[in-house]
């Protein structure tokens, strides 16, 4: 694996490419402590399917990983509606309805911006809970703990140490491969999306909110790895069960023995495939 990730073209200018080539375009979604670089592989597999890739940042991402651990306070203060808005902005600037890929947070938003009817099909990977998903394990406030364990971090942009991330992210990693996604990709995140979403359930204006019934949803898969901490199979199921509701195709993959790195670690390339199959079924 390479020491640094990097992507030599913006979202802005990956989209301006997408509708020059009259592709369908697929819009990849980092979630918290990534950033867009961290699908640049994924986005080689895709491109060589033949559809055009897109890697949407979040509002004020620093452009690398490097400028990111220089300016960590530049993710403090991004909330999920902030983030759902600017998507929802840069898929509305595609000439062709998108296939949306996502991870964690960033599987969330892929189902918010379906839930709106924006994707011709939509891919929620480990995604995190939505208002009405129930389940909350032990494993899941322990990976969220470092965050709020301390409620003025609502309003910082929180840092892991290795130890969080081997617990939280690399819990099915051996210690190397672990310490090697930890260098090459963590950086910090903002706090407030995980305070929004351990409130969820209890503030009936949140803005973890999916509309799980919309029958301009398009196809959904939801894939969850089976030793994530951070967003159990108990979390990612109950999502799918709501999104069931949905006149829609809604489908369920679990892969054996993947964490919540899954989308990064070496077997990231399973997961991809895994997802491209479901897309190239909805999305010519």
């Amino acid at each position: 694996m390479s020491a640094t990730i990097a992507t030599p073209t913006t979202a802005t200018e990956q989209i301006d490419q997408a509708n020059a080539s009259g592709r369908t375009p697929v819009v990849f979604v980092h979630g918290l402590w990534l950033l867009r670089t961290s699908w640049e592989r994924w986005e080689a597999v895709f491109e060589d399917a033949g559809y055009a890739a897109v890697a949407a940042d979040w509002p004020g991402d620093p452009a690398s990983v490097e400028a990111a651990r220089a300016n960590p306070d530049a993710f403090a203060g991004q909330g999920v509606a902030q983030v759902a808005d600017h998507l929802a902005e840069l898929i509305g600037r595609l000439e062709r309805k998108p296939a949306v890929v996502g991870h964690s947070f960033g599987g969330l938003m892929a189902q918010i911006v379906a839930g709106r009817g924006l994707t011709v099909a939509a891919v929620a990977i480990d995604p995190a809970p939505f208002r009405g998903v129930l389940p909350l394990p032990i494993s899941s406030l322990r990976s969220a703990f470092p965050v709020l364990g301390n409620p003025l971090n609502r309003g910082r942009a929180v840092s892991l140490t290795f130890d969080q991330f081997r617990y939280g992210w690399a819990n099915a990693l051996d210690e190397a491969e672990a310490r090697e996604l930890f260098d090459t990709f963590m950086v910090a995140a903002p706090g407030k999306p995980l305070f929004q979403a351990a409130m969820a359930n209890l503030n009936p204006a949140s803005e973890m909110k999916v509309d799980t019934k919309n029958p301009d949803r398009g196809p959904l898969l939801v894939i969850s790895g089976e030793k994530d901490h951070t967003v159990p199979r108990a979390i990612a199921h109950a999502s799918f069960k709501r999104q069931q509701r949905n006149p829609g195709v809604t489908e369920f993959a679990e892969l054996p023995n993947r964490g919540h790195a899954l989308v990064i670690d070496s077997g990231w390339r399973d997961v991809a495939d895994t997802a491209l199959a479901f897309v190239q079924r909805f999305a010519s």
